[in-house]
């Protein structure tokens, strides 16, 4: 790989190695640390597209994934209050998400990359990526209709009924937590223009 890809294999796996370890860790009811930290991949995803282009960008994507697995396959051997850290269903919904939405994130970019706006390409491509991710994960991860995917796990308290994030239709939890974590993803894609925009300026120059 070339040496300039560098910092986006660093960061890409720093961030997939955080997420999955203050995934562990609450912050407030719907939310964990990890919600403030996973969208960021899909910041480093858009860099190393503008900056080296979709093949690099699918490099970078690529070892976040490997890198994903193995923080799974190490969550799996881990015992925690109720069981594994990470369960199979966990695992498969996280890696699934994790492809699914990086590369929906590259084709986006791409689509967009050309058609005027700076903006467009980083924002769309990040909100649509994102959301696919959110779907897969929390749908693969905690909903009842797939509970054959892992009989012997327990995901009852993921579909009590409750409102929706307090206050809306009545849903199972799981859809609260995953509208939070879509909201913080979509969030962070706006406000990660800003960095995405000072970082572009910063070295497009240099790699071109």
């Amino acid at each position: 790989m070339k040496r300039t890809l560098l910092p986006g294999i660093l960061a890409m796996a720093t961030l997939v190695i955080a997420s999955n370890i203050l995934v562990q860790h609450l912050y407030g009811k719907w939310l964990t640390y990890g919600a403030f930290t996973y969208p960021l991949t899909f910041l480093v995803n858009d860099l190393t597209n503008r900056l080296h282009g979709p093949i690099a960008a699918r490099r970078v994507v690529l070892v976040g994934f490997v890198v994903g697995i193995v923080c799974s396959l190490v969550g799996s051997q881990m015992q925690g209050e109720f069981g594994p850290l990470v369960t199979f269903r966990v695992a498969v919904g996280s890696g699934l998400a994790f492809l699914n939405g990086q590369l929906l994130d590259l084709f986006v970019f791409n689509r967009f990359r050309n058609r005027g706006g700076w903006w467009k390409a980083p924002f769309f491509s990040a909100l649509i990526g994102s959301t696919l991710d959110s779907i897969i994960f929390f749908t693969i991860a905690f909903a009842g209709f797939l509970s054959f995917l892992e009989p012997s796990g327990d995901v009852a308290w993921a579909n009590e009924m409750v409102p929706l994030l307090g206050r809306g239709a009545m849903l199972p939890l799981w859809v609260s937590l995953a509208t939070a974590d879509w909201m913080v993803k979509v969030a962070i894609a706006l406000f990660g223009l800003v960095p995405f925009r000072l970082i572009v300026a910063r070295f497009s120059k240099i790699v071109t």
